[in-house]
């Protein structure tokens, strides 16, 4: 399944760059985003490497979900497309 990188997930003055905001496709209500929680996730940079994260939480009511991975994302990755696994 694919979905789109929406923004950095983040307060009034932080910003934290390994936890991003997903848009997944087939997904439009808090429920059916639920149901994504514990899937992995990849990104590829535009020079090959993959970088993993995985699905930790709901955010908003318009299904979308949070993804946290390790180490940051750059900000090329903002508005790119990503893979949800199973």
């Amino acid at each position: 399944m694919k979905g789109r990188i929406v923004n950095y997930r983040g307060g009034v003055n932080t910003q934290r760059a390994n936890q991003i905001i997903i848009s997944p496709e087939k997904s439009s209500s808090r429920e059916d985003a639920a149901k994504m929680l514990g899937r992995k996730v990849e990104w590829k940079t535009p020079g090959g490497k993959v970088m993993v994260g995985k699905i930790s939480r709901v955010h908003g009511r318009k299904g979308e979900v949070v993804a946290r991975f390790k180490k940051g994302l750059p900000g090329q990755a903002l508005g790119t497309e990503i893979e949800i696994r199973e």
